[in-house]
């Protein structure tokens, strides 16, 4: 039987930001397998053309397939393992140790995934498996032999262990032609949006419209419950070698506290503007939203109609995938 890991990072060690993240799921293969013709037939009933990325996600015309990619996918009961690296503490041990940026992500770069992915196959079965690993394809992890090394020590860590599986290959995809890539990184994009609670920033609508699509994919169904019990998030602050697990729900309460809120105001000024002739476009325009909010609009409007948030959204969802 065979089984695949696949890994992303969100946020170099080297770049200005606070964090570093970095993400990974494993998935027997007849699953992954379901899971990847499932979604293609969501790009097609959707029309969505190019990959699922979550810092493309700029324009809510795409929020159909958005949606109901995230929401097909976390009901398939897999785990998401993120990992999450203080970038200050990262480099003050470089300093200390006298070693280079580059020698300090060198040693992340397996140490990490090596962490993530331990976490993934010690739950397999006693039936002897192969393993896969893909990582989203990067330059530097070629010049760095990182997956080399990760087979190395996977297999090294197998043998120690009595583990019952052998990683075959390690190797490299582009995430345009893997959808579990895109997957990790739209799960973890979400996870970095709430951590780093840029939806605080209401002067830029790219935000807004990110925090309206993860919204409304947590309201539908048990989503909110879901994304807790599978979304599994791990930090390292320097302290030898303990990794504090991080509880998401005290981010997921503030975002939809905060989001809860903004809604609220919105709604308010809609109902303030509104007049009963006006078109969807007219209330647009009175309101100040751009054609990328549009969908927003059309959600606030349902909502004020009596209808719930994603009715015009998710009932072609539910016409092709029964539930």
């Amino acid at each position: 039987m065979k089984y695949n890991i696949f890994f992303d990072e969100s946020n170099k060690l080297d770049a200005e930001k606070k964090y570093s993240y970095y993400g990974a799921f494993g998935v027997e293969q007849s699953l992954c397998d379901s899971i990847v013709m499932d979604i293609n037939k969501i790009l097609r009933i959707t029309g969505k053309k190019s990959e699922y990325h979550f810092t493309e996600y700029k324009n809510d015309k795409d929020i159909a397939p958005y949606i109901y990619c995230l929401h097909h996918f976390i009901k398939t009961n897999l785990q998401i393992n993120i990992f999450v690296v203080d970038n200050a503490i990262a480099f003050n041990f470089a300093r200390n140790a006298d070693i280079t940026v580059t020698e300090l992500r060198n040693l992340f770069y397996v140490k990490i995934p090596e962490r993530l992915f331990y976490g993934l196959t010690r739950g397999l079965s006693n039936d002897y498996r192969t393993v896969e690993i893909v990582v989203d394809h990067s330059p530097e992890y070629g010049r760095m032999k990182v997956y080399s090394k990760l087979k190395q020590q996977m297999n090294a860590h197998a043998i120690y262990r009595g583990m019952k599986y052998y990683v075959n290959k390690a190797w490299y995809k582009e995430s345009h032609k893997s959808i579990p890539l895109q997957i990790v990184d739209l799960f973890m994009g979400i996870v970095v949006f709430l951590m780093e609670k840029s939806y605080l920033n209401i002067d830029d609508d790219k935000p807004i419209i990110k925090a309206d699509l993860i919204y409304r994919f947590l309201i539908e169904e048990n989503n909110i419950d879901l994304f807790q019990q599978h979304i599994n998030i791990f930090k390292w602050d320097g302290q030898k070698d303990i990794i504090h697990e991080v509880n998401i729900s005290d981010y997921l309460s503030q975002f939809m506290a905060f989001k809860t809120q903004f809604d609220i105001n919105e709604m308010t000024k809609i109902m303030r503007i509104r007049k009963p002739n006006d078109s969807t476009k007219d209330i647009r325009l009175k309101i100040g939203y751009s054609n990328n909010q549009l969908r927003m609009l059309l959600g606030y409007l349902d909502q004020l109609d009596g209808k719930g948030r994603n009715t015009f959204i998710m009932k072609n969802y539910y016409k092709n995938f029964k539930t």
